[in-house]
């Protein structure tokens, strides 16, 4: 944040961005001074940060802050002349302390908002006067009496300047608070400052062609020259020639120069630019252990209420991750740590039995692997039992008792990331409700990434992300689809592979490949994205596969056109959620490209898939009975209700694509053609009077007729539906299969009339 910024800041939002980072430090000094007491260097960070906390707490007149603030630097001031041995007792108490002093930053000092009453700042204080009244006491300590590191301190009077009061203006180090938007912005003008640098080289080569043209014209002077006898011109004539070669050389001479000084700084732009959009895209940048601060302190709490000594280790902790990354794994990371304390870390005693020490480790270590950020959550503790958790999956009707036992170690861990799937027989505040591990394979999903398991009985175990070094910049492979390219996220690829077409086979009117065992559709990219007509695609066809362990596809496209890392540019918020597509870049060449959203493209196939639409690749399409076949859309969130009209309506012969919200509803209607839209009133994200009013305000689909199906039977809700244009509105309380039918007939006609 600029100087202007903060001046705009009153004192009492600067005292809480001081307390946020004064509380950090005392947290993590604390945790430290647990397994050493006599650390010097944190008892002066902590002693220095309570310190500083008490000067601002008094500038901005919050005498609980002063108080409390004051109360704990006499700890630390005692700690560090050697009257006080901190032990784990008093660790409790001076953390709680400074909770506290977190939660009166963050109110104001308004204490009955956050209740941080009175009683409460009297009882934090009693705790403090009664650690200074009776201290620990050890021999380590009475030994160290006399040590060098018991000399007096300088007493807060005397001492530097708070670590509050910020580095000096001209150390490189100092840290500036600058807003997402503006770092956006800043990437995005590097990003096309980038490909406007790369645009010289294709203008010298152009250059080059007019150097060799002028090349040309000069031998065609010479040629001329020569093909005349002396005696055939007059010295006019002769003057006029020489005056013409030297013309032509000091053109040549003069381009010759100037391409030089064209490539001169075209090397120079290009380099610059690089320079200036690899900073740019550094300081969206953020060491790994801005986003973890807090989880040594999470992990030592849920020990303690479990009667386990658990500490983390924390690895890598200057390892760059994107900020967006960093923030995504803050929940999933904290549900990892929390079950590897619960599940993993054994009781004290336990471990002692197996020959391990009392306090169990966890280790959280973030490093960058081939291009991608690579975090592990590991644990020495119990590790998973391979056979208990085959008769726990067993037990839950997951899988049949056959199968189950000819699953491998891996796939049966892959059981612990279902949703409500949990080890434990009770439910506690930490776990047992198995709704942990599904929620970090679902950010790990979303961001394109990768986790997977492993453990070992008696030695602990280890979870591994796999995931983007940034979200500024994809990973993709290019693809060529009706003579446009496609940008497809490198995560979201299983495999890349060339498929003959002997290999092709047909199953139920649907053409598939086998692929590691299974069998995969194959849906062309070009009825997906609907682009142009493609190239003859020769006896072997290029195929994209995408998908998971649920649903997975394989996409044909004209060709590959190799990897790229392209620059996420967002599309404009006007056009809404486009079908199948995430985001925009720009080519080397200031070409634009699109990228693929996987997850809606994998919705797209499924929906095509099941309703049995996908044209034959190669290029083949749909009969012409199909063709003539009546569309209809059917838009509704239960599945139930889904499946029962689509069955319903395609029994009568009518060609039905479902779509799961209103979003998605009017996406699959700005794509192709339906005749008859049924919808329901109550969904996510955009409900079904909203869809109908769109429909009547597009031109080309005001024409479309809507049934809306709902569970709301009252008359102001019918109205409310028919006056926003639907033509028809039935109660799904009261409807029946003949009911329905017989208003899409009304409205439509026959299936192939």
């Amino acid at each position: 944040m600029s100087t202007h910024d903060l001046s705009q800041l009153s004192m009492l939002d600067l005292f809480r961005m001081e307390a946020e980072s004064q509380v950090q430090v005392l947290t993590s000094g604390l945790l430290a001074l647990e397994r050493d007491h006599a650390a010097a260097e944190q008892l002066e960070a902590c002693m220095r940060a309570a310190h500083s906390l008490k000067g601002a707490a008094r500038i901005v007149d919050l005498a609980d802050g002063v108080r409390v603030a004051h109360a704990m630097e006499d700890c630390f001031v005692a700690a560090q002349h050697g009257r006080l041995v901190l032990g784990r007792g008093h660790i409790d108490v001076l953390l709680s302390a400074t909770d506290l002093m977190a939660r009166i930053a963050g109110t104001g000092g308004q204490s009955a908002a956050a209740g941080t009453g009175p009683k409460e700042v009297e009882a934090c204080l009693t705790a403090l006067a009664r650690v200074l009244a009776t201290p620990e006491t050890s021999p380590a300590m009475d030994n160290q009496q006399g040590s060098p590191d018991s000399r007096p301190h300088p007493t807060p009077a005397t001492q530097p300047p708070p670590a509050g009061a910020g580095p000096a203006p001209d150390n490189p180090d100092r840290v500036l608070r600058v807003t997402a938007e503006h770092l956006n912005r800043l990437l995005g003008l590097t990003a096309e400052s980038l490909v406007d640098s790369r645009w010289i080289k294709s203008f010298g080569e152009s250059l080059g062609r007019l150097k060799r043209m002028q090349n040309e014209c000069a031998d065609l002077v010479d040629g001329l020259r020569e093909t005349i006898s002396v005696p055939a011109i007059d010295e006019r004539s002769e003057a006029a020639f020489s005056r013409m070669q030297r013309a032509v050389l000091e053109c040549q001479q003069f381009l010759s120069e100037r391409l030089v000084e064209l490539e001169m700084f075209d090397s120079r732009s290009v380099n610059l630019s690089n320079r200036m959009y690899d900073e740019a895209l550094a300081c969206r940048m953020r060491p790994f252990a801005d986003g973890v601060q807090a989880f040594p302190r999470l992990v030592r709490d849920v020990a303690q209420s479990l009667g386990k000594q658990a500490r983390l280790d924390i690895v890598g902790e200057s390892t760059q991750v994107d900020r967006d990354i960093l923030m995504t794994l803050e929940a999933p990371l904290g549900h990892l740590l929390r079950n590897a304390v619960d599940h993993g870390i054994e009781s004290p005693d336990e471990r002692r039995a197996r020959g391990k020490s009392a306090e169990g480790m966890i280790r959280l270590e973030a490093r960058h692997s081939a291009g991608r950020l690579q975090v592990i959550v590991a644990d020495d503790g119990a590790g998973v039992d391979v056979e208990k958790m085959r008769a726990a999956v067993i037990a839950r009707n997951l899988i049949n008792r056959e199968a189950a036992e000819r699953l491998s170690e891996a796939e049966l861990l892959e059981f612990l990331f279902l949703p409500g799937f949990s080890m434990k027989g009770t439910v506690t505040d930490i776990s047992g409700r198995g709704v942990g591990l599904d929620v970090v394979q679902e950010m790990v999903k979303r961001v394109h990434g990768t986790v997977r398991v492993s453990s070992r009985v008696g030695s602990g175990t280890t979870f591994v992300l796999q995931l983007p070094v940034t979200l500024s910049v994809v990973r993709t492979l290019l693809a060529e689809v009706g003579g446009e390219p496609y940008a497809f996220p490198l995560g979201s690829i299983l495999r890349t592979l060339k498929v003959s077409k002997e290999q092709i086979a047909l199953l139920e009117g649907r053409q598939h490949f086998d692929f590691d065992g299974r069998r995969i559709g194959l849906v062309p990219a070009q009825q997906l994205f609907g682009a142009g007509e493609s190239a003859s695609m020769g006896e072997t066809l290029a195929v994209i596969v995408l998908g998971d362990h649920a649903a997975t596809y394989g996409v044909v496209v004209d060709r590959f056109l190799g990897e790229r890392e392209l620059v996420v540019q967002p599309l404009d918020g006007q056009l809404g959620k486009v079908k199948d597509i995430a985001a925009g870049a720009l080519m080397e060449d200031g070409s634009p490209v699109l990228i693929v959203d996987s997850e809606d493209l994998l919705r797209s196939m499924d929906r095509l898939v099941s309703a049995g639409r996908p044209d034959r690749v190669g290029g083949a399409s749909a009969t012409g009975h199909e063709k003539a076949r009546k569309r209809v859309l059917i838009v509704d969130d239960s599945l139930t209700v889904r499946e029962l009209e689509r069955k319903l309506l395609g029994n009568r012969g009518y060609e039905v694509e479902v779509a799961v919200d209103g979003m998605d509803g009017w996406n699959a209607l700005r794509a192709g053609h339906f005749d008859l839209v049924v919808t329901d009133v109550d969904m996510p994200r955009m409900d079904g009077i909203e869809l109908v009013s769109l429909i009547n305000k597009d031109a080309n689909l005001k024409s479309v007729p809507v049934v809306i199906v709902s569970y709301k039977d009252r008359e102001q809700d019918r109205r409310r539906g028919l006056e926003a244009g639907a033509a028809y509105y039935l109660t799904k309380g009261s409807f029946h299969d003949e009911t329905l039918l017989q208003v899409v007939v009304d409205l439509i006609g026959e299936a192939h009339s």
